[in-house]
């Protein structure tokens, strides 16, 4: 199901209106990443200061941390289809601005929050409690941002548009990682342990400020505009049968799923697998996952760039075929004792970048998948469930799976395997009738 097979949708109209778009839609994406990031990057620590009563092992802690990050990831299903509802009822502009408010609240409070020494066994709930509320509203973030950005495209662009999505995920997991390794060497351990992890969730409020200033001045986009006008004169809504987008809901989750496991793996996960797997410093572990983003970051422009010219499965294909040949032999190189730290860094490097080319065409490609009338509800849910499953429980999986087994090589067969479903699902992924041009 193509949006494009119904018949072309309406102009964007003037460049300065595209670009307003682009600017509102990506801000909500680097604050709800950036906070991901931050959570990821300190899983060590708010495990510490909430999951370790007195007696408790840090590996037990460390599970049910991620335990609470993939809690938070099953929500945003349920954030994706109630704010998707809403954004493909009253429009795209209201509900994105909703969003960016609960959204920075939450992540705001977690920086708040009194530690398990504090309040006792309250302190964990209260943080769940807050995940979940991130959770639900980062669930129709990328619904509504990837809307926007795609219907206020230019004709043939939509994946140069997309890809800033994308390409904002990047930079907020940068801007996470840059924050975490800067207060790692201005702080000593005890001051970071103390009260230095929380500036990160603090800065959530100004950036969230300027996220809402933004969003206020978006226009509504001309797609919805038009289908709103159409129903409103008693026409006929484009709004296929619900088999029909359940389908293409299960599809665009096979087709996004390797982008969402490999991404977590190498982005966020890397850091406390380094610390517990490989015995690297904090620091270190850090200074690597930069190294994986700055990759990730690269590609993700060009990718979506290419993928307008020779189609988007060609160019997604490249990255999920890379991650399930070379995933193993990366890990490898960093597991060897031998390795130089600049082949180290190029490898990390190297990682980040494969996954690159699955998100830049990403956003476009899932967009493309639905009508204006189920968009923001069905990319919005596809993109969900993907990442519920196969990056909120990478954490998790990964950590235990490794504490049952003593395999270190478990983050390379995750992520390998997941590239190789949407290797197949990527297969049956044919160009919309607009970039054919007909």
């Amino acid at each position: 199901m193509t949006a494009s097979a119904r018949g072309p949708e309406p102009r964007p109209g003037r460049p300065e209106r595209s670009r307003r778009a682009l600017f509102a839609g990506a801000v909500g994406n680097f604050i709800e990443w950036y906070e991901f990031g931050v959570y990821g990057y300190f899983a060590t620590i708010i495990a510490a200061r909430f999951f370790t009563p007195e007696g408790g092992s840090e590996v037990e802690a460390l599970v049910r941390t991620y335990a609470s990050f993939a809690l938070a990831f099953f929500f945003r299903p349920g954030g994706a289809a109630l704010f998707g509802r809403l954004g493909d009822r009253i429009g795209r502009r209201p509900v994105l601005v909703l969003v960016i408010v609960l959204m920075t609240v939450a992540t705001t409070l977690i920086g708040a929050l009194p530690t398990y020494d504090t309040i006792g066994a309250v302190a964990p709930w209260l943080l769940t409690f807050l995940r979940v509320l991130q959770g639900l509203s980062a669930g129709g973030e990328f619904g509504g941002a990837v809307s926007v950005m795609t219907e206020f495209a230019p004709a043939g662009r939509r994946g140069l548009y997309g890809s800033w999505q994308s390409f904002t995920v990047a930079l907020g997991l940068l801007g996470g990682a840059g924050v975490a390794a800067l207060l790692a060497s201005a702080l000593s351990p005890g001051e970071l342990e103390s009260w230095g992890w929380r500036l990160p969730f603090l800065l959530t409020l100004p950036l969230g400020l300027g996220a809402l200033w933004l969003r206020l001045r978006l226009d509504e986009t001309p797609a919805f505009r038009q289908e709103h006008e159409r129903a409103s004169a008693g026409g006929a809504s484009v709004r296929p049968p619900v088999r029909e987008t359940a389908r293409a809901i299960a599809l665009g989750a096979g087709r996004v799923m390797g982008w969402a496991a490999a991404g977590y793996t190498f982005l966020v996960v890397l850091p406390s697998y380094l610390q517990g797997s490989l015995n690297a410093t904090f620091q270190q572990a850090l200074l690597a996952t930069v190294a994986a983003n700055l990759g990730f970051a690269v590609t993700i422009v060009p990718a979506g760039w290419l993928s307008d010219r020779v189609g988007r499965r060609p160019v997604m294909l490249t990255g999920t075929l890379s991650v399930t040949v070379l995933a193993l032999p990366l890990l490898n190189l960093l597991q060897d004792t031998g390795t130089s730290t600049t082949a180290k860094a190029v490898t990390v490097f190297a990682a980040g970048a494969v996954v690159g080319l699955m998100a830049g065409p990403g956003p476009a490609m899932l967009s493309e998948m639905f009508p204006t009338s189920v968009r923001y509800t069905g990319l919005g849910l596809a993109y969900a469930l993907s990442n519920a499953v196969f990056s909120g429980c990478a954490g998790l999986i990964i950590t235990e799976t490794i504490r049952r087994t003593g395999s270190v090589d478990i983050p390379a067969y995750y992520a390998a395997a997941t590239c190789a479903v949407s290797t197949l699902t990527l297969l049956t992924l044919r160009k919309p009738r607009e970039e054919q041009g007909s």
